[in-house]
């Protein structure tokens, strides 16, 4: 754990992924996360394989740096709670839609009377302007509203989902970067701020940032879509003995590529040097690419790619992954172990701060288990060992 963030406090109401993944991120840097959960827990706990009910491994890569606070929001005490945790805390993250965080005492406007410089920022499914500001949802509705599923059609034409919680993690990024900017904005002006991320929203402008192409302007001029992305030959080429990803970007990579195929001609050629042109023709260009990789194996082209300084890559499998010799080096995975699990692999936060990594500078803490903090939590609070007790007895902790 960096120590970037040492002094913020955040009170983590979010669930499943999204808004793990963000406060996961602002953990890692050093911020102080209060994870609230219902009695019941988080639902990402249960997702198997895990050597505790309360510990999924899928939990554990959301979780760690976090402590644990079972609370029912639903009853006066807990709201009280609730409160009390906010006036001491820098910022409140949820990924609820508004009305439930406002049946809970978590809306903005509750909030800000008890911190008024509180930095408030959440992910709902889709924005409060829209008419759908109150519909559920969830990653694989995300992929398939924002159009995700749709650029990622097989060969015959049927939507799929990416094979990864894509919607969850690029909004979680979102969020993060919200609670940033708010904090910055609180450190300068003294001011707290609402702040919505919503799922949606912030997929299109991740996914139209390049596909809103020629729609752009007005009046159009060409449709959507980003021609490179778009064409059927941009795809991992199959070699002699497997398949690579070769790939030409400047003008002096193709220029290099070409000659190192010993094809002068399209070396020199106006669609290769013109980088409008190559635009115009990058299918072709790509095309050609998929004509010549069957001459040579991955190895072969590795090898004359990382001569010429041109991009290439082995097309990983997950297991690939695992022994990949710069991830190796890198230690991105990171073994340790705990008391309550035994010996596991974290994936280390991918940052390098001063030339440490996060467990070089401070040790990463695994996910707590469900409530295992509440004692603490609540006597931090003023709570006594009694009032303690009353509160377990009546439900209202776990």
């Amino acid at each position: 754990m960096f120590q970037l963030l040492k002094g913020l406090k955040i009170i983590d109401l979010t669930t499943i992924v999204l808004g793990p993944y963000a406060t996961q991120l602002l953990a890692d840097l050093g911020a102080e996360v209060i994870k609230i959960e219902s009695l019941e827990g988080d639902v990402f706990r249960a997702v198997r394989p895990g050597r505790r009910d309360d510990l999924g491994v899928a939990f554990m890569n959301f979780n760690r740096n976090k402590r644990s606070l079972t609370l029912d929001l639903k009853q006066p005490r807990g709201q009280e709670i609730l409160h009390g945790l906010v006036k001491g805390s820098d910022v409140l993250v949820h990924n609820m839609r508004a009305r439930s965080a406002k049946q809970l005492g978590a809306s903005y406007d509750t909030l800000k009377e008890v911190n008024p410089s509180l930095v408030y920022c959440y992910s709902p499914g889709f924005g409060g302007l829209g008419p759908d500001a109150d519909a559920p949802a969830y990653d694989d509705i995300i992929q398939s509203r924002s159009g995700l599923t749709a650029l990622n059609a097989n060969a015959e034409g049927a939507p799929q989902f990416v094979r990864t919680i894509a919607a969850d993690k690029v909004v979680g990024l979102h969020l993060a970067l919200a609670v940033a900017s708010g904090v910055i904005q609180k450190e300068r002006t003294g001011k707290g701020v609402c702040i919505e991320a919503p799922m949606l929203e912030s997929m299109v402008s991740f996914l139209l940032s390049e596909h809103l192409a020629g729609q752009t302007l007005v009046p159009p001029e060409g449709g959507l879509g980003y021609d490179r992305m778009m064409t059927p030959n941009r795809k991992p080429h199959k070699t002699k003995d497997g398949y690579l990803v070769i790939l030409p970007y400047s003008t002096k990579h193709w220029i290099r590529f070409f000659q190192a195929c010993e094809l002068e001609d399209w070396a020199t050629a106006d669609k290769v040097v013109d980088p409008a042109l190559r635009s115009e023709h990058i299918d072709e260009l790509y095309g050609k690419i998929s004509e010549l990789a069957p001459s040579k194996t991955t190895a072969e082209w590795l090898k004359i790619m990382a001569e010429q300084d041109i991009p290439c890559a082995d097309v990983n499998s997950l297991d690939d992954i695992m022994a990949d010799d710069h991830l190796v080096a890198s230690q991105m995975f990171h073994r340790d172990t705990d008391p309550r699990i035994g010996d596991y692999l974290e994936i280390r936060p991918p940052f390098q701060v001063d030339g440490k990594l996060a467990h070089e500078e401070t040790p990463n803490k695994a996910a707590p288990g469900l409530g295992e903090n509440n004692d603490d939590i609540l006597s931090e609070l003023g709570y006594s060992a009694e009032d303690i007790k009353a509160l377990k007895q009546d439900s209202v902790v776990g």
